[in-house]
């Protein structure tokens, strides 16, 4: 009894991982728990590792790590902006009562 050939077992090339797809995950966490000023590199890196997946039409197995390094890095730095703006408010605050104080 002979079987039909049905071609190659595999149905296509296996997923490879995006190249900065660990860096932009590590960049993203250490944002959020180091150092804040870290997290716009990751958002922005994110952002552009994003488009070459979608744009390449391959299937990448990292992209939920891409994508979560982005996600933290916009969290890093929208606490980061967030922050700025409290030391501006306090800092002027500050200057405001030491003018009217005396």
């Amino acid at each position: 009894m002979s079987y039909p050939n049905y071609g190659p077992s595999y149905y296509g090339p296996p997923p490879q991982s995006h190249p900065n797809g660990t860096t932009i995950l590590v960049l993203g966490i250490l944002s959020l728990v180091v150092c804040g000023i870290l997290g716009p590199f990751a958002w922005s890196m994110g952002n552009k590792a994003l488009k070459e997946i979608d744009a390449s039409g391959y299937a990448y197995d990292n992209r939920g790590a891409v994508q979560a390094g982005r996600i933290c890095g916009m969290i890093a730095s929208i606490l980061l902006i967030l922050g700025g703006v409290f030391m501006v408010l306090g800092l002027g605050a500050g200057v405001l009562s030491a003018v009217f104080s005396g």
